[in-house]
């Protein structure tokens, strides 16, 4: 089973918020994959506010920016004639989760490995659409956190859902 995750950070350089970890998310992702039995080529993009909205508008036809999207490419079998099933594009944006994490995951860490579980599970087919869609979701990405972000437990403060949202 072959697995790649291509990764990079086309942010404009923010001092307050420093620099990508490209390998360390690249590696919470290939594990996430493996994890969950996955084989392909996965792209994670990390983008300013403007790019996001930019793609939210076009994609999602909702104004303004956000945390991740997600884009599923093929269907087809994990091989086709050498070339490798591309599983999708999963797109994080940095500055929006510097604004939300204290409502949310708690620190900008954990935000950024939650977005990036998150996204992938939206790739592999995984939604929230009704409540137990999103029960069965929040419990995969709180595994998968577990195993590959925390290596344990997930720390006091640590939420799934915003402040804001039942």
């Amino acid at each position: 089973m072959t697995v790649d995750v291509v990764v990079a950070d086309e942010c404009a350089a923010d001092a307050a918020r420093g620099e990508i970890d490209v390998e360390r998310w690249k590696r919470l992702a290939l594990d996430v994959l493996i994890d969950r039995g996955a084989a392909g080529e996965l792209t994670l993009t990390f983008v300013d506010a403007s790019e996001i909205a930019a793609l939210n508008a076009e994609h999602m036809g909702t104004t303004g920016p956000t945390d991740v999207l997600s884009f599923p490419m093929d269907d087809g079998p994990a091989i086709d004639e050498g070339v490798p099933r591309l599983l999708g594009d999963v797109v994080v944006c940095p500055e929006v989760a510097a604004a939300q994490y204290p409502a949310h995951a708690g620190t900008l860490d954990d935000e950024v490995a939650l977005l990036v579980v998150h996204g992938i599970l939206h790739i592999l087919g995984l939604d929230h659409e009704n409540p137990t869609e999103a029960a069965e979701m929040r419990s995969v990405e709180l595994e998968l956190l577990r195993a590959h972000h925390w290596h344990g437990d997930a720390p006091p403060g640590f939420r799934q859902t915003h402040d804001d949202q039942h």
